[in-house]
């Protein structure tokens, strides 16, 4: 511990900690000579290790991709960090993969992908491609308009009977 970057030292703020850390590993840790190799580690990586490294090429780093499981919900969507993403209405049930990458939000059934949208900064918001509804009933009012024409009030039917027939029975009207 005597040699250690931290065991020793106190910083003002977590920039000089920072600070410290780095020029730590700069003028000590990549020097030295290390136990096992026998050999600095700055020279080991030049030689054996730098003509490995291959750039991202768009690719997302590690830190900022997620997978995750869910179930498409009765309203067609998945919950993903308090936000609703739309998915086709023939997956309801389903369990999808959605992965969270580039700030984009992409969602997989089996080898197929069925859905992809903008991954929402808000919170509490439902992101919906209406693509994703269509063959679902009432998706342009259809089913409500045919609800409305059953619930409307009709017209009350006509009497069978005139009243005075009805008056006559009773003994006189009311």
């Amino acid at each position: 511990m005597k040699k250690n970057a931290i065991a020793g030292h106190s910083f003002s703020s977590w920039e000089a900690f920072e600070a410290h850390l780095d020029r730590w590993e700069r003028e000590v840790a990549n020097v030295r000579i290390h136990g096992t190799t026998g050999e600095a580690p700055i020279i080991r990586f030049a030689r054996d290790e730098i003509h490995r490294l291959k750039p991202l090429g768009g690719q997302p780093s590690f830190g900022s991709l997620r997978e995750l499981i869910r179930v498409v919900g009765n309203d067609c969507a998945v919950e993903i960090d308090t936000n609703s993403y739309s998915v086709p209405w023939r997956l309801i049930g389903e369990r999808v993969a959605v992965t969270i990458a580039a700030g984009e939000v992409r969602i997989r059934h089996g080898l197929h992908q069925v859905a992809v949208h903008k991954q929402s900064e808000g919170r509490r918001l439902r992101i919906v491609d209406a693509a994703h509804l269509d063959g679902v009933a009432g998706r342009n009012g259809a089913v409500r308009q045919e609800i409305a024409a059953v619930l409307a009030p009709s017209p009350p039917p006509s009497l069978l009977r005139p009243l005075a027939e009805y008056e006559a029975v009773v003994g006189g009207s009311f």
